[in-house]
């Protein structure tokens, strides 16, 4: 099994309307995008659109972002393209963590669970 890192582009009412984005991004100054950094076993595409729709898995978890599901608007390939597909979960989500903090360091306002 593949584990990929994606990014989601943001409505910026993610900024203004929820405090908690705010307050992960103090840094954030309005030029450039707010962002969603995930990672998953599937397709990014297949992702997004469980996002978009509060997918819940067969025990009934849901495993949907609300900040996704609300304000997700496309995938930003450009901004995840060029990472590897990985072997481990754990790598994925360090990467994920990784991709987050160096997406807030160029401007952007993100968020990743």
């Amino acid at each position: 099994m593949a584990y990929r890192v994606y990014v989601i582009e943001l409505s910026r009412r993610a900024f203004t309307e929820n405090w908690r984005f705010r307050a992960a991004n103090p840094q954030f100054n309005g030029v450039l995008q707010c962002l969603y950094v995930g990672m998953t076993s599937k397709s990014p595409q297949v992702r997004f659109e469980q996002h978009r729709k509060g997918y819940r898995n067969a025990k009934g978890h849901n495993l949907a972002s609300g900040i996704v599901q609300k304000y997700g608007m496309y995938l930003r390939p450009s901004l995840y393209n060029h990472l590897p597909a990985l072997r481990t979960r754990r790598e994925a989500l360090k990467l994920e963590k990784d991709l987050t903090l160096e997406l807030r360091r160029k401007g952007y306002a993100v968020w990743s669970n």
